[in-house]
């Protein structure tokens, strides 16, 4: 049966996938702070792996939560909200909410791999 694309609908939805995508990225980054005590890892290693489970947790909550039409537009408020949600949380916790160009950076990262994984979650097939 076809779900009925509401506004609500759609909305509750995005919400979940960014909720989703940022529960993701706070594990990852707890195991991956796990292994930087274990393990003698170079510093300069923290930052792209950051960026690279912040792109892949964008990506997974836009395929759980993006259906329908527009997938694109779904996933980039996926990855706008998750960029949000990642500033405010990550910096309640460094209790540093400084703005940057890396900022901008960051949310233009995420809400490209937004779009990107709606495109990828409105093209699959689903049972």
């Amino acid at each position: 049966m076809q779900e009925e694309q509401t506004t609500g609908n759609v909305f509750f939805r995005i919400i979940k996938g960014a909720g989703l995508a940022l529960a993701f990225s706070f594990l990852c980054a707890l195991v991956f702070a796990s292994v930087l005590q274990c393990t003698p890892l170079p510093d300069k290693i923290i930052y792209p792996v950051n960026q690279t489970v912040k792109v892949v947790s964008i990506v997974i909550g836009a395929l759980v939560s993006v259906r329908g039409e527009k997938g694109w537009l779904q996933g980039l408020a996926v990855g706008g909200l998750f960029a949000a949600f990642s500033y405010l949380s990550f910096s309640a916790l460094g209790g540093d909410f400084s703005l940057s160009w890396l900022v901008l950076a960051e949310l233009a990262l995420s809400l490209f791999a937004g779009a990107v994984g709606g495109v990828v979650a409105v093209n699959l097939k689903r049972e």
